[in-house]
């Protein structure tokens, strides 16, 4: 009971406070110091002008300041509060020897040295204050009465039974506390392997199904266009008429392989873009996205300024996303904004995207180009690659206090790889 004790008080341990205990410890004090008046104040009726009353009124001070030490000196049993305790119950043996109409004040005291001491020195106690009490009502009875006799060791009794088993309830509540607490984080940690697990095995399968798609499909179709073209130049001077048949093979082929790689590309491209609607219909979507997951600690709005002269290219309309995307996503995480925008600009040769943030805001570091400069987060070198891949640019203009504004600018004509050939606002392939 010693070391368990110490928590019931009720002045919060690693397991947190028990509002029970508090309140019982509140209770007592309140008995003590009722008790204690009302033991001094009947002994000042009863005994006016007495030679010992002085006493009396000076060791009752003494003991409420005694028991007003007590939450000062802490919960725990140490030896500083076990000789507080000495103390406090020598002074009120005192005024029980003195004035028994005091004895009264013992119930406190039980609570008292049951939460301070061990079980059996708790009980040894016990049983002397109740002796104290129980000689204190003989002396002031008239005669011999039985119920003076043994209901004070009952009511000790009742109250140390009762004490105990609360203290008893109050460990198995917090041990029950502590192991449901393992069993939840042990609940979510399987669940966190259990998803990584799951999205290792999705990766792996996803990766085996593209490497089946990409054998039975483009591999084997390139694998059958070399060996036509390979057969063609062979034949090409003995019969060309054969010749021109392996090459027209190897045209249908490479055009059932263009029609798969179109495919591939569909698949793997964004989600919001593969269920249609296009680039605008996929940020306005995305700032719908977001600012449902923040549950409305972040606004985002979605604005879409000029009209397009076609569909924009399936690359550009991809990286666009990505880029709304992880700017959306510093914002959320480092910008500690409250709104952000997204503008899509169609200025004719040229599409533009802004995102802007009302956040604090950073310095870029000194000497860093602008378009260049550095942000938060781990997400600008992809935004980077991706811009200039399409032959655009990535600009960020940020003041502290006072938000960020990241625009990305792609251009529909501009030159690419040779290999590649020009892009224009239609997908090349």
């Amino acid at each position: 009971m010693e070391q368990r004790s110490g928590s019931a008080e009720g002045d919060g341990t690693a397991t947190g406070p028990d509002p029970d205990a508090r309140w019982l410890a509140l209770l007592m004090h309140a008995a003590f110091f009722l008790l204690l008046g009302a033991s001094l104040t009947r002994f000042l009726m009863r005994h006016p002008g007495e030679a010992r009353t002085p006493w009396i009124i000076a060791l009752s001070i003494t003991l409420a300041v005694l028991y007003l030490l007590g939450p000062v000196l802490g919960s725990r049993p140490t030896p500083r509060r076990v000789a507080w305790l000495g103390v406090l119950v020598a002074v009120w043996m005192v005024l029980v020897v003195l004035a028994p109409s005091f004895a009264w004040c013992a119930v406190p005291l039980f609570y008292t040295g049951l939460r301070i001491l061990p079980p059996r020195a708790a009980l040894a106690l016990v049983a002397l204050l109740t002796a104290f009490v129980v000689a204190a009502q003989l002396r002031l009875a008239t005669g011999f009465d039985p119920n003076l006799v043994l209901a004070p060791p009952a009511v000790a009794a009742v109250a140390t039974a009762v004490f105990v088993h609360m203290q008893r309830q109050a460990v198995r509540q917090r041990d029950l506390a502590a192991r449901q607490r393992e069993l939840i984080d042990d609940l979510l940690r399987t669940r966190r392997e259990l998803a990584a697990t799951e999205r290792r095995e999705g990766t792996l399968a996803e990766r085996q199904r593209l490497s089946m798609e990409i054998h039975d499909t483009l591999a084997q179709g390139l694998s059958s266009q070399q060996m036509l073209l390979q057969a063609a130049d062979r034949t090409w001077e003995a019969d060309p008429e054969a010749a021109r048949r392996h090459v027209r093979t190897a045209t249908g082929i490479a055009e059932r392989n263009l029609a798969e790689a179109r495919r591939f590309v569909h698949d793997l491209a964004p989600a919001d873009l593969a269920e249609g609607g296009g680039l605008e219909a996929a940020l306005h979507a995305l700032a719908a996205r977001e600012t449902a997951q923040t549950e409305g600690a972040l606004t985002v709005r979605c604005h879409v300024e000029g009209t397009p002269y076609a569909p924009l290219p399936d690359r550009v309309q991809s990286a666009l996303l990505r880029i709304a995307q992880g700017a959306l996503a510093n914002v959320r995480e480092h910008a500690d904004a409250t709104a952000a925008g997204l503008t899509l600009t169609h200025l004719g040769d040229r599409v533009v995207l802004d995102i802007g943030d009302n956040g604090r805001g950073f310095t870029p570091e000194p000497g860093a180009p602008r378009t260049t400069g550095a942000v938060r987060g781990h997400g600008l070198p992809a935004m980077r690659a991706r811009v200039h891949q399409l032959g655009g640019t990535l600009t960020i203009e940020s003041v502290p206090g006072e938000g960020t504004v990241l625009s990305a600018g792609i251009p529909l004509t501009t030159p690419q790889d040779p290999a590649e050939g020009p892009m224009t606002t239609e997908d090349p392939t």
